[in-house]
């Protein structure tokens, strides 16, 4: 596949899946560079749009009993019943086998990737997936850390690797694609995109 047609290809419900890593209360404690509410906000609503049209979860801790702490509750809340959650010790989660072999069993190839620090939790697993032929994506607002050089330095590095920047409402609804299927409705409530809120309310209003 050429570098060109990679870039242009569309995100679908049938070649995406989603790689959350380290959303972990210890970690979100510093984040700096986007409030914790916005950040809990914008990953639970990548996790329930996902699970509206049906792309596959795979889900990662680091250290969760000795260092960083659980997943955030509200976070787990919005994965699907009997969602598995991979605690490992690897910094880059593509070298923990269990995570690699999870996301290769779901059998997509592009792959959207948020976490918990941006330039280390996210890029590195999504500049090894691309290294190993997979599309990798970041939801970079699904995504935090802990400093502004920190933000800039992980987006910097990501797009020299070939990494595709975008945000988790952008990457839902390309992969849901026509407003007119049956899931339009409950994608849109799942982002919750504040400003589609008062859309829905203003039709409300005058009738429409």
């Amino acid at each position: 596949m050429s570098e060109r047609s990679r870039f242009l290809e569309t995100v679908t419900r049938q070649n995406a899946a989603v790689v959350l890593v380290d959303h972990q209360v210890g970690l979100l404690s510093g984040v700096r560079d986007i409030s914790v509410g916005e950040l809990k906000h914008n990953v639970v609503a990548l996790a329930r749009a996902a699970t509206v049209l049906g792309i596959p979860l795979v889900v990662t801790t680091t250290a969760a009993d000795s260092m960083w702490g659980p997943t955030v509750p509200e976070l787990v809340e919005a994965l699907p019943a009997g969602q598995k959650i991979i605690d490992r010790s690897t910094v880059n989660a593509w070298h923990d086998d269990r995570v690699r072999e999870a996301v290769e069993a779901t059998g997509r190839p592009k792959l959207i990737f948020a976490g918990v620090s941006l330039e280390v939790c996210a890029a590195l697993p999504a500049i090894s997936a691309t290294a190993a032929g997979h599309d990798a994506y970041v939801a970079v607002d699904a995504s935090g850390t802990f400093s502004r050089a920190k933000r800039e330095a992980g987006l910097l590095r990501m797009q020299q690797a070939g990494v595709i920047v975008s945000d988790y409402a952008t990457l839902m609804v390309e992969a849901l694609a026509d407003n007119a299927a049956a899931e339009s409705g409950a994608l849109y409530a799942a982002l919750d995109m504040p400003f589609a809120v008062l859309v829905g309310q203003i039709s409300a209003a005058y009738g429409g």
